[in-house]
């Protein structure tokens, strides 16, 4: 399992929501690229790297950000918020991006999505399943959609869908401890998947649960820059496990 530390950028800074609430929103950083360099400094190896500007508008707005991280480090990071064409796809991948994920496009144009799934290929195109009371959220977790969220994973990945990224909305930010029976039941009804976790990572004991689940990775936000969890930690686990 790797842990992998998260950025949400809202205009250039690096900052953290709670619950997706834009109105929350709490800056920790006006240099991503700084907190990127930190993060690698430690030893970890991999970033979750979201334009919340671009979830918002439907439309990447942070591309720069992604440049200069990229530029700047070799984490292996997966880009996303506002992906709305294969050109989007093309311009994050030459940027650094080594995945990117879709969320709100996956519900409302499937076959565009399916399009992008075959030319890029299961290993780079993710799948953002970001649920809200059993139901899957769109443009930013702002809007809800009839999606159950089981449903709309087991439906994709009986269309090819490999790596997937499941935030439980309701938990993210509030270091409440993550929702480990929604990732045991996803992983019950899909075999064969990469899964990472997002939402309510607090403390270390955290991470050992949802490792037991047989999640691929783990995203860690708002308890880092809490110092809920050093990231000394961070890169010894990862490197343990």
């Amino acid at each position: 399992m790797i842990v992998i530390p998260a950025i949400d950028i809202i205009d250039g800074k690096c900052v953290r929501l709670s619950q997706g609430k834009f109105e929350s929103a709490k800056v920790y950083s006006e240099d991503p690229v700084t907190v990127a360099k930190k993060f690698e400094g430690a030893g970890i190896s991999h970033l979750h790297l979201v334009d919340l500007d671009g979830a918002k508008a439907g439309a990447v707005k942070n591309f720069n950000v992604l440049e200069s991280i990229a530029a700047a480090t070799n984490l292996q990071i997966d880009f996303s918020g506002g992906i709305k064409s294969e050109g989007d796809i093309e311009q994050a991948l030459q940027l650094g991006a080594t995945q990117v994920a879709c969320g709100s496009l996956a519900v409302t144009q499937p076959d565009l999505f399916l399009s992008w799934l075959e030319k890029f290929g299961p290993e780079t195109i993710i799948l953002s399943a970001d649920t809200l009371d059993g139901k899957i959220a769109t443009r930013g977790w702002t809007e809800s959609s009839r999606h159950g969220a089981l449903f709309f994973i087991r439906q994709y990945v009986q269309m090819g869908v490999t790596q997937i990224i499941c935030t439980d909305i309701s938990r993210d930010g509030l270091l409440a401890g993550p929702n480990v029976e929604l990732y045991e039941e996803i992983l019950k009804e899909n075999t064969g998947i990469s899964l990472v976790a997002s939402g309510g990572v607090a403390k270390p004991n955290d991470l050992e649960q949802l490792r037991s689940t047989g999640v691929t990775g783990v995203i860690v936000g708002k308890a880092i820059y809490e110092n809920k969890i050093s990231l000394d930690h961070l890169a010894e686990y990862t490197d343990a496990n």
